[in-house]
């Protein structure tokens, strides 16, 4: 594994190469094989696939991985909102892409599986970039075999994404909650779905997370309430009786002014809420994050892929102080 780590203000600065022409995220070590995720706290995977699009043609998803890389070499671990460098604490590196196939559930829902459960197995916390929300499915399903009925999730989407299934197509992009309330082991009761809201949303899906005892808190609940209140109530409800937690982040449970490369969906919540939720969720000893659906060729700024490397820092910033904290 070559050694390498985040860089700022160096005139002499070179990016460390996942491959060609992308930089690993945020220039952390590359690891190369499985054996390296032992050496690792944190372990980022690049899921580019896209499944079925539910309106419309295709979107440009598959390259959020590899523009959220991009986008993170001007960042390092350091916040001064806590005064922490998150990687003093954690050593995070790079896993590279999981392998995809275009229209092969199939092969690539098993890929995902097997790199994700290599990563847990290690020991380390994944860190997924995708890539549509379809990958959250057995991401969380294979965490949920090593931790049968214990799994808690925080789901931030301005969509419910528990339908039954899109046509023919039971593992789309709006089916990935409604696979995790049937999965023999799951527990719906321990899901917490965050931040929804808007007319994107069928009615069965909420009629689908009431008949499985799914926690909805709509994006108004969060204004009215606060963040703070309602990431607290999020956080008890999926933390009860259930071993670890997994957080999920549609670019879409941000209002579409801070998400100008994603969904569009207005009445969401504001980066600052989402940032500061997700921190607690770290700071809660989260052990996985999923951010997905930025559609980077959408505009300039690429502002989206920063969002996700911001999500990423926030949330290890997180973790780490919860690893200081519980320090034996």
């Amino acid at each position: 594994m070559k050694e390498s780590k985040p860089c700022i203000y160096d005139p002499a600065f070179l990016p460390t190469n996942i491959y060609s022409g992308v930089p690993s995220f945020l220039n952390l070590s590359v690891l190369e094989k499985k054996e390296d995720l032992k050496k690792v706290d944190v372990a980022v995977l690049g899921v580019p696939w896209e499944g079925g699009c539910t309106i419309g043609g295709y979107s440009s998803c598959t390259e959020g991985p590899k523009s959220i890389r991009t986008a993170s070499i001007r960042y390092t671990g350091y916040l001064p909102d806590f005064d922490l460098d998150s990687l003093s604490v954690l050593k995070a590196g790079d896993y590279g892409d999981c392998a995809v196939q275009n229209g092969n559930y199939d092969f690539t829902f098993q890929q995902i599986r097997e790199r994700y459960g290599e990563i847990v197995d290690a020991g380390a916390v994944p860190i997924l970039f995708g890539g549509d929300h379809g990958i959250a499915y057995p991401a969380i399903s294979e965490l949920a075999k090593r931790h049968p009925k214990r799994v808690g999730v925080l789901h931030f989407d301005a969509h419910l994404d528990n339908y039954n299934a899109f046509g023919d197509d039971d593992l789309s992009r709006c089916s990935p909650f409604y696979r995790l309330y049937n999965d023999p082991n799951m527990d719906a009761t321990k899901i917490v779905h965050i931040g929804i809201r808007g007319p994107r949303n069928h009615q069965q899906e909420r009629e689908n997370a009431k008949k499985f005892g799914a926690t909805v808190i709509p994006c108004f609940e969060v204004k009215k309430n606060g963040w703070e209140a309602s990431i607290k109530k999020a956080i008890e409800i999926a933390s009860k009786d259930t071993d670890v937690l997994y957080v999920t982040i549609c670019a879409d449970s941000l209002d579409a002014a801070f998400m100008p490369q994603g969904p569009q969906d207005m009445a969401g919540l504001t980066s600052f809420e989402l940032l500061m939720m997700v921190h607690e969720a770290g700071l809660a000893g989260a052990s996985s994050l999923d951010f997905v659906e930025i559609y980077p060729e959408n505009g300039t700024l690429q502002t989206a892929s920063h969002v996700g490397c911001w999500a990423a820092l926030y949330f290890m910033n997180g973790l780490a102080e919860y690893r200081l904290n519980h320090k034996k």
